[in-house]
């Protein structure tokens, strides 16, 4: 049966947004996170891998300093796709080992990490492989890189984001192999220590997930004696777990996920397997909470208007799902005229900008909704605020507030 959610901890939420209530002065707007809960999430994750398993935390998910600072002790390391987010780790964790993915990475992104040290650079073409080499060379380095390869996996099951098994932007096509492994025993500026594998992400089947995983350590299996790869120490296999938005009791059985691992061990050949999760992660600790400043009728339709909107958390709309959500009663009303509000009715939730697609929740049925009142989205702590177009219309950003850890010895 498919492990629930990890611990949504609503009355620790609840009271610290009816405290910041009293000081808003403005209809509150603003994201919480729960470093508490994403200590003991990360924690539980961490622990469960057996032995030749990393857990590495990719902070395209949610960079935020204190988000990376409470992850730091319980991973592995960190991985990051870009020049900025290189130079903004390396601001604050000078020795945290650091994996380099993505595309189209420039000759200064490059550069700066063989200065500022990774661990690993996962490279997606030939050319990108020559430029490394060439940044290399003039340094008189050696380049630790891993080669991300777009490779077809029989049956595979499509998610709702793939990144590879089909022709896409990313990787290196598994017909071009050949070529950059013979262009690699001629270029001894870089060190081959594995390959990279990412090909969807949204991955809700753990029995499916742990399939696939099989498929690339069978793949690399096979490459490593086809082509005499003895030096190889690491297959990284992204991250790609998903988070149930639509069911949210009904989340990725990563207890049985963790328990099949050990299996995937034929196929390992000693090699260390790296995951790259950044959703799974930091999802469940953050929440975003919005202050009704209208109830509204269209055409026989109730609709929630708020302060904020997908310019804020664009979730819901990225993954075109209705967002579960929680009202949180306010009794105070500051108004001498009456307070509008439904009560036992199916209500849209929107926000403030001149669009139609400014939609967060759909159809949603509340016991009661007025103005004033506080409506929360949980599940909103990764690829929301991070992904979200924050200056249309230059409305106000969120506050933002980090509910401490309550224990860094605790149990998960």
């Amino acid at each position: 049966m498919a492990m629930t959610a990890p611990e949504l901890r609503w009355p620790r939420v609840a009271a610290h947004l009816h405290e910041a209530l009293a000081d808003a002065g403005t209809p509150l707007c603003a994201y919480v996170y729960d470093l508490e809960a994403l200590r003991r999430h990360a924690t539980t994750t961490a622990r469960s891998l057996p032995p030749g398993f990393e857990l590495f935390y990719a902070i395209k998910a949610n960079s935020d300093l204190p988000i990376l600072q409470t992850l730091a002790p319980l991973t592995h390391g960190f991985e990051i796709s870009s020049g900025g987010e290189l130079a903004w780790v390396r601001e604050h964790f000078s020795e945290v080992p650091l994996i380099f993915s993505g595309p189209g990475k420039t000759d200064a992104e490059l550069a700066s990490a063989l200065d500022l040290g990774v661990d690993a650079l996962h490279v997606e073409s030939q050319h990108e492989l020559e430029r490394l080499a060439w940044l290399a060379r003039a340094r008189g380095v050696i380049a630790p890189v891993l080669l991300r390869v777009n490779l077809a996996v029989d049956g595979l099951q499509a998610t709702t984001l793939m990144m590879g098994g089909k022709p896409t932007p990313f990787g290196i096509a598994g017909d071009q192999l050949p070529g950059c492994l013979a262009w690699l025993r001629a270029h001894p500026q870089i060190r081959l220590r594995g390959f990279h594998f990412h090909l969807m992400s949204h991955q809700l089947d753990a029995a499916a997930h742990l399939r696939l995983l099989d498929a690339y350590l069978q793949q690399v299996s096979l490459w490593r004696a086809e082509y005499a790869l003895n030096s190889l120490d690491q297959v990284n296999v992204g991250g790609g777990i998903g988070v149930n938005y639509r069911e949210p009791e009904q989340q990725f059985d990563w207890a049985a996920f963790a328990e099949g691992l050990p299996a995937l061990s034929a196929h390992r050949d000693g090699l260390t397997v790296r995951f790259e999760c950044g959703r799974y992660i930091t999802a469940f600790c953050g929440y975003y909470a919005m202050e009704v400043i209208d109830v509204k009728h269209a055409f026989g339709r109730p609709f929630a208007v708020a302060s904020g909107g997908t310019h804020h958390f664009r979730t819901p709309y990225a993954q075109g799902h209705s967002h579960p959500f929680r009202v949180l009663p306010v009794e105070t009303w500051r108004y001498p005229f009456p307070r509008p509000g439904v009560r036992d009715a199916r209500i849209s939730v929107v926000g403030q900008l001149c669009t139609p697609k400014d939609i967060l929740a759909q159809d949603a049925l509340v016991d009661s909704v007025r103005a004033g009142d506080l409506v929360v989205f949980p599940y909103a702590g990764a690829y929301a605020w991070h992904i979200s177009h924050h200056d249309f219309l230059r409305h106000p950003h969120p506050r933002h507030w980090y509910l401490p850890a309550e224990s860094t010895h605790a149990a998960g």
